[in-house]
């Protein structure tokens, strides 16, 4: 949920062993741990899908289950090796999924717990993992236990949700703002007492400080590991937690989308409780071999560094939203940030877009050259050295389609912040199959309307073509895949005062692969002296590259926002 704002080498022989009791993809059919010994999600794809944009198998307008089900094949040829599904709970859908009103049910709308079982045993034979959205912050306020707490002082749940006098009347406990607007208090009549929402008011925090909280929110991981998911993707996770004596936060100037005042999220953010949570979470995981993996909205890499926790018992994964603050094609700028992510002690993870965030062909594109700057960014996110969170669509080359209508948005920040703020629906359009109707999402009107450009950038069209941004993406998670130097390889940034070309060498006994990456408009040279990585030989052989790439001898020729991926000669 956006703000828009380790040693992790296990012993082998406990994965092992445990790998041959756990049920799921935690079975003995999937290796804890890859071929050099590494936790098999540092080496995997991760892909996220937004299930109610997927494939509408019922044609009902709605994505599902089931229609995630009949994609593996799919996924599995394009590379993937896990996919995270955004929250399928049930659930008023106020917040899209992400106010849950049962934790371990599946809503009607997107099918059944035997769906989700089918969809298990569909990605254990394609070799694709489930990744579930976990969202500890918070529950719908129509999940039983928020039911019980409101309905009395001395309700069973009452301590479930933190509940406080206000300061006088119709006065809040103290300033703190919720994200989608207006105060983060919202006084229950039937008691008289505020309930704290960091979100949407339907969204009542949970009391993480009660231990009944904690255990029935760990025993719910567990539930979902025994039925064969491979992990989490927490989500807020640095909201888990406000400070107990209710200070006001710091007033920052000016005022959001929403009209309130910017605060500094001071006291009811990030505070250090949350990461002795995270550290129980991890224990919970470490019993399946699942992967948590953390929406981590961090400022610096200090920041980031802490979710990885103390020797790495933490977030395995915690997820690198400062790289995808670089909207811009700017060599200078990514290598600071991956840099700074290198210097940190967990393994590196990279994202470019999710359903938080306006899409990757959007933010880097220039409206004239965007398929060929989508196939510059892939090339870029996946071949770095961390584990790479692909999200829906980018394969393929999808666009935002923003409304331009407030009475259109469905978002709920959209509607309380248009028109500065008009909400996340854009990143949220289904996905487009083929050139049909509805791009052969749904046979009948979707929930959200797909771009005209859908005629064009689809699956099918796009197989089809060699030089499509699809393709490209295939070629590199082959790749990927393959290449030991990619697969394990440590990563050296080249040239770096070239302000144009953004290169870097990734390297492993003996053995490297050179990216060079031109994220300018103009022609562009760039010459490799790789004799400091000792690589004494000049010339590589291609193994990726844009139409219109050269190398000759230590130099390499680009096109505007051209690539190549070459292995270098020993």
């Amino acid at each position: 949920m956006s703000r828009r704002f380790a040693p992790f080498l296990q012993s082998l022989l406990l994965p092992l062993l445990l790998t041959l009791l756990c049920c799921g993809f935690a079975g003995a059919q999937a290796q804890a741990v890859g071929g050099q010994g590494h936790p098999w999600w540092q080496h995997a794809v991760f892909y996220e899908i937004y299930p109610r944009s997927f494939v509408d198998s019922n044609n009902d307008g709605v994505g599902d289950l089931n229609g995630i089900s009949s994609k593996m094949n799919y996924l599995h040829d394009l590379g993937v090796d896990a996919i995270w599904i955004t929250p399928c709970y049930p659930s008023p859908q106020v917040d899209f999924g992400y106010d849950v009103s049962d934790y371990r049910n599946i809503d009607p709308m997107y099918g059944s717990l035997s769906d989700f079982d089918h969809m298990v045993a569909a990605g254990k034979k394609h070799g694709v993992r489930i990744i579930m959205d976990f969202v500890p912050n918070h529950t719908s306020d129509q999940h039983p236990w928020f039911l019980d707490s409101k309905s009395s002082r001395t309700a069973p749940h009452r301590d479930w949700y933190i509940w406080r006098d206000g300061k006088g009347p119709g006065q809040p406990p103290n300033n703190w703002i919720s994200i989608f607007g207006g105060s983060a208090w919202t006084l229950d009549p039937t008691t008289n007492q505020y309930y704290y929402h960091y979100f949407y008011a339907q969204q009542p925090d949970l009391n993480w400080r009660n231990p009944a909280v904690e255990k029935v929110m760990l025993d719910t991981t567990r539930w979902w590991y025994k039925r064969g998911v491979s992990g989490f993707r927490l989500d807020a996770v640095d909201t888990l937690f406000e400070d107990p004596e209710l200070h006001d936060d710091p007033i920052l100037k000016g005022t959001n989308a929403q009209g309130d005042p910017n605060i500094e999220n001071r006291y009811n953010t990030n505070l250090p409780e949350v990461h002795d949570e995270l550290q129980k979470l991890r224990k919970v995981a470490d019993e399946s071999q699942a992967v948590l993996i953390g929406e981590t909205w961090t400022s610096n890499v200090a920041e980031l560094d802490r979710y990885y926790g103390q020797g790495g018992n933490e977030l395995q994964m915690p997820m690198d939203f400062m790289f995808t603050t670089v909207n811009k094609l700017s060599p200078p700028e990514f290598r600071r940030q991956i840099a700074a992510v290198e210097s940190a002690h967990g393994w590196p993870v990279f994202v470019i877009g999710n359903h938080d965030i306006v899409r990757s062909y959007n933010r880097y594109g220039d409206g004239k050259n965007n398929d060929a700057i989508a196939k510059l960014m892939g090339a870029f996110y996946l071949t770095l050295r961390g584990t790479p969170i692909m999200y829906y669509g980018e394969e393929i080359g999808m666009e935002n389609n923003d409304p331009t209508r407030k009475e259109d948005v469905k978002d709920p920040i959209g509607r309380t912040g248009w028109p500065q703020e008009k909400g996340r629906d854009g990143e949220r359009t289904p996905m487009q199959w083929n050139s049909s109707a509805n791009a052969g999402f749904s046979k009948t009107e979707p929930w959200l309307p797909v771009p005209a450009s859908y005629k064009t950038h689809n699956v099918a069209s796009e197989l089809k073509d060699p030089d499509s941004v699809l393709n490209l993406y295939k070629k590199v998670l082959a790749l990927r895949h393959t290449n030991e130097a990619l697969v394990e390889g440590s990563y050296t940034a080249l040239n770096q005062d070239d302000i144009n070309v953004m290169s870097y060498l990734r390297s492993y006994k003996g053995k490297a692969v050179l990216v060079a990456l031109n994220m300018s408009a103009s022609p562009q040279k760039a010459t490799f002296d790789l004799s400091a990585q000792g690589f004494s030989h000049a010339g590589w052989k291609t193994l990726i590259a844009s139409a219109q790439a050269s190398t000759k001898g230590n130099e390499v020729t680009l096109e505007p926002f051209g690539l190549l991926i070459a292995e270098v000669n020993p």
